[in-house]
């Protein structure tokens, strides 16, 4: 008997501690999650999320695709990498908050594309982003600025896609505004990395001169002793477009060489040329 109600008691003690322990636990607060706050500082920029709208936006105008690499450049809460990643292309955020890539981590998870959008705690003017094929950002004008000569470098036809601000005397090669679903922040610009054509170029019948101003050419295409201007003279990438004398160019910048179709006349026929010097410093 004694035995038995040595063991009833210590089981009840037992139940109760657990029970206890149980309420206790419920009684205590969660571990809060980390809630970033609009306009808390950050190491360039203070945080103000994209709005949904214009995110769908900019990657709608960059035309982004399962076979991009798109890299988000001050990365926030995650949520431009995560619509990316959702579009079935690879994505990659670079955030200084290190609090902010822990919670984009989760955001992915949530959203179930953390197999396709990582996110990694890095500065970005210490970060490489050579491989992207599309680059997003809400950074200030200065920042873009100081970023501009490295995208410029980039690979020809990567396409740069910026929230509301500009990159100076770099032209736009689109501009799109949001009212739908957006109050604040609603404009999109689009760039494309230009080929770098600036200098002279050895064509069988002559010889091509060209000035770049980023995705903006001039120059003379010279043949015997006729000087001719061209006009309409413009980059998309490494795809090269101008016209002379009535004739309409158009080819692809591979390197130190271009390869093309020359359009006169109603006629049609193929065009090429050789750079005949060194790439000249174009503005940056």
């Amino acid at each position: 008997m004694i035995a038995s109600h040595f063991v009833r008691r210590s089981f009840l003690t037992l139940f109760l501690s657990l029970i206890t322990a149980g309420v206790f636990a419920q009684a205590q607060p969660a571990k809060n999650e980390y809630e970033p706050q609009v306009g808390q500082e950050g190491k360039d920029v203070v945080w103000v999320p994209t709005p949904q709208a214009l995110v769908d936006k900019m990657l709608d105008m960059a035309k982004v695709t399962p076979k991009d690499y798109v890299i988000d450049l001050g990365s926030g809460d995650g949520r431009t990498v995560i619509t990316a990643a959702k579009r079935g292309a690879r994505a990659l955020g670079i955030e200084y908050n290190p609090h902010m890539v822990e919670l984009s981590k989760r955001n992915a998870d949530k959203e179930g594309v953390s197999d396709k959008a990582q996110f990694i705690k890095a500065d970005l003017f210490e970060s490489d982003f050579s491989r992207a094929t599309v680059i997003t950002m809400f950074l200030l004008p200065d920042i873009n600025l100081k970023l501009r000569p490295r995208i410029l470098g980039l690979k020809p036809g990567t396409r740069i896609v910026s929230n509301s601000f500009t990159m100076g005397e770099w032209k736009a090669d689109q501009t799109e505004t949001v009212s739908e679903g957006c109050t604040t922040y609603c404009t999109a610009l689009l760039w494309i990395v230009p080929a770098k054509v600036d200098g002279t170029w050895q064509l069988p019948q002559g010889e091509l001169t060209l000035k770049q101003d980023f995705q903006m050419i001039s120059g003379t295409l010279k043949s015997g002793i006729v000087d001719a201007l061209i006009g309409h003279g413009r980059l998309r990438g490494d795809q090269i477009s101008f016209s002379t004398g009535g004739a309409q160019y158009t080819g692809r910048v591979n390197g130190n060489v271009i390869k093309g179709t020359v359009k006169s006349g109603g006629g049609a026929s193929k065009w090429s040329a050789s750079r005949a010097n060194k790439p000249a410093a174009s503005r940056s």
